[in-house]
């Protein structure tokens, strides 16, 4: 956890030291949504790099590895996105790390059914898409990203992890 709190830091410290641009996020998955605030730097005229802080909340129902799986977490996003040709579409790349707490119960229907609580730290390496709307001097980007969640440490009961697909927003001002 020092080692992830050290290089966030790190991060955003060579980030704040250029111009910068603040952003609120919103990413919406099919079992969850996850807010933020989004710190970008433009390193060239057609890449900028980018550190997000949020939260991720969940509810993954039946579709995880128990019968129902809920939680919240908090964590950081380290990414890149290059601007394609003269279009308003950039390609990025980034990678999530979240430290969530998951809920879970086990055999709903069951008269006495088996519930716990899971920690989960995840690594969710993602490609996004997005295109740029510009109004004066707000910036709306809507995106549509495709990643892994991959749960790389548990403590308790194993969680769904796998493939996620996320539609977001991106609004900041110039």
């Amino acid at each position: 956890m020092k080692y992830w709190l050290s290089l966030l830091f790190i991060t955003l410290g060579l980030i704040t030291q250029a111009q910068t641009t603040l952003n609120g996020e919103l990413q919406v998955y099919p079992t969850g949504l996850i807010p933020g605030v989004r710190i970008e730097n433009q390193i060239s005229e057609k890449t900028l790099i980018h550190l997000r802080v949020g939260l991720n909340l969940f509810d993954h129902r039946d579709l995880g590895v128990q019968d129902e799986e809920r939680g919240w977490g908090y964590g950081f996003t380290i990414g890149a996105a290059r601007s394609l040709g003269s279009s308003r579409l950039s390609l990025g790349v980034r990678n999530d790390f979240w430290f969530n707490t998951v809920d879970w119960v086990r055999g709903v229907n069951n008269p006495s059914p088996l519930s716990g609580e899971t920690s989960i730290t995840v690594v969710q390496p993602t490609a996004e898409l997005t295109y740029s709307i510009r109004t004066g001097s707000l910036h709306i980007r809507p995106s549509i990203a495709f990643g892994l969640e991959w749960n790389v440490r548990t403590e308790g009961q194993p969680t769904g992890e796998g493939p996620i697909l996320l539609v977001g927003l991106i609004v900041g001002k110039n």
